[in-house]
């Protein structure tokens, strides 16, 4: 699959994409279940796409779209996938969202109204909103059952994950956050339903691999021997750490650093010295990149002290397998072994086509809701 590209800028004044009157978009549709089937997971920083032919996905998107900026940024991804997949045009569509979390919007509710709306436009008639256990919801009823369908990503990844597995822990490290979903008897266990539940839990956890600010992870930080208070300001993110941990791969690594300067090792240096008051040239490269390794440490301890409350309040044994996904999904086998558990990676139990792999664990969320809006025995359609 060929790497995720700047999404492209619509014409001037253009708002919803065109659909043939013979395509599945019709609600006359003969057999829309032969029919493409994409899978978005539309979030706040990215929105991700997967494209499901024949029951398997076949290609899979994924485009900054910083919608705090406006919601311009979500028609672009959608028209870039548009220019992408010519299947487009014929294709069903199953949304999944936490983009109304962002604060272009007052709150919850009238963020998912406001996507519901814009992606009704944009995708025509034959798009379902997935609302977890209350099932695929058209754009009007989404909008009125708002609480079910905002930020349901995590329970679309942690449905197909116990298709396949009776017990598991979900462990999905994206960019911004970590979902921790205990798993068992073949289903979703969580202590807490919406984003405020599970921050209580520990079932979410405001970590993440590209965005998440250094001043997050640690108070005091050793660095030469010496132990540092850490500056309190956004001079620096994870995404430094795992650029000198050469673990970050830059398909990822869509987001101006904290000083809009380079994506690069040197600036990764350049911010992480001023977390502790110091030039770039105070130490040597592999000395930075020392110090961030115990950057990462600190990541890795605060999400393994999160997983292991999980574990206690859901009752599954040691045996239980960790399930990695996110862009983040590398940190998932450190903690695997940490542990003791097996790690097993999320594409391995996903119908996905081999060159599509890799991507998706990245974009699990819309893989999953593509993959559930195709079974039968759940029809979005009828």
């Amino acid at each position: 699959m060929s790497p995720p590209n700047t999404p492209e800028t619509l014409p001037p004044g253009a708002a919803r994409l065109a659909h043939s009157p013979h395509s599945p978009h019709s609600t006359h549709s003969a057999d829309a279940s032969a029919s493409p089937l994409i899978g978005w997971d539309i979030g706040g920083a990215h929105v991700k796409a997967s494209l499901l032919e024949g029951g398997t996905v076949t290609a899979i998107g994924q485009w900054p779209t910083p919608l705090w900026k406006g919601l311009g940024h979500l028609d672009e991804a959608v028209q870039a996938a548009c220019a992408r997949w010519p299947q487009f045009a014929h294709a069903r569509h199953a949304v999944t969202m936490t983009a109304e979390m962002t604060d272009l919007f007052p709150d919850r509710e009238a963020g998912v109204r406001a996507l519901c709306e814009r992606l009704a436009a944009l995708l025509g008639p034959a798009v379902r909103f997935y609302a977890g256990e209350a099932g695929w919801l058209a754009a009007d009823a989404a909008a009125a059952h708002w609480q079910a369908v905002a930020s349901a990503n995590w329970i679309a990844t942690a449905s197909l994950v116990a298709q396949r597995l009776p017990e598991a822990v979900l462990v999905d490290i994206g960019s911004t956050t970590t979902d921790l979903i205990p798993i068992r008897d073949h289903r979703p266990v969580p202590l807490g339903r919406s984003d405020a539940a599970r921050l209580a839990s520990g079932e979410l956890v405001y970590l993440g691999v590209v965005r998440s600010p250094l001043c997050a992870l640690a108070r005091r930080i050793r660095f030469r021997g010496t132990a540092y208070n850490v500056m309190n300001e956004f001079f620096a993110t994870t995404a430094d750490v795992f650029r000198l941990s050469a673990e970050l791969d830059p398909a990822h690594d869509h987001y101006a650093p904290a000083d809009d300067g380079a994506r690069d090792e040197a600036g990764s240096r350049l911010r992480l010295a001023r977390m502790i008051g110091h030039d770039a040239r105070d130490a040597s490269a592999e000395e930075w990149r020392t110090f961030a390794l115990r950057w990462r440490a600190q990541m890795l301890a605060e999400i393994r002290r999160n997983l292991a409350r999980v574990l206690r309040h859901s009752g599954l044994p040691a045996t239980a397998p960790l399930v990695a996904a996110g862009c983040g999904a590398f940190l998932v086998r450190d903690l695997a072994a940490q542990l003791g558990h097996r790690c097993i990676d999320f594409d391995a139990l996903a119908a996905v086509a081999a060159d599509c792999a890799d991507w998706a664990r990245v974009c699990a969320p819309s893989v999953a809701v593509a993959q559930l809006a195709a079974n039968p025995d759940t029809p979005c359609w009828s």
